[in-house]
């Protein structure tokens, strides 16, 4: 009995260091791959760290195209929005001064355009008066006051 148990320990013996060297191997190959990754990566580190680089600078020029039209849209919608506003106090203040009577800068414009007109036919009617005036002013004699009346 005791052989057997020998034999069957031998054997046992035998498959365990079967499976510990199939475990070491693989773990030799496991650490050989990884020096050969690290290798690798080394190598080509740099070409994947400026692939990398090129396009972060890609996308960086995208976000920036974005964002500028961004802000020019919003721009644009807060000068509409600003111009708006401008109008409707522009609207109101000139209600409010017409109901308090004050003329507005047309009105002014229009009796400015008056009163050149109303110059201008004044200026001819006194050039036209001065030319009738002129023959006569030689021959002008002073007017005889009429004598007192006595009383009787």
């Amino acid at each position: 009995m005791v052989k057997k148990l020998v034999v069957k320990k031998l054997k046992g013996i035998g498959e365990d260091s079967q499976l510990s060297a199939t475990i070491r191997e693989s773990a030799q190959q496991i650490w050989l791959a990884g020096l050969g990754a690290f290798a690798k990566a080394q190598r080509e580190g740099n070409k994947v760290f400026d692939a990398l680089v090129r396009q972060g600078e890609s996308i960086q020029q995208k976000t920036r195209k974005v964002a500028e039209d961004k802000v020019t849209e919003m721009a644009a919608k807060a000068t509409g929005t600003w111009d708006k506003l401008e109008q409707v106090f522009e609207n109101r203040v000139a209600r409010s001064l017409s109901s308090l009577g004050v003329p507005t800068k047309g009105d002014v414009a229009a009796l400015a355009k008056r009163v050149a007109e109303l110059k201008a036919a004044v200026d001819k009617l006194n050039a036209s008066s001065a030319k009738a005036v002129k023959p006569k002013s030689a021959a002008v004699k002073p007017a005889r006051k009429a004598a007192p009346k006595s009383a009787s």
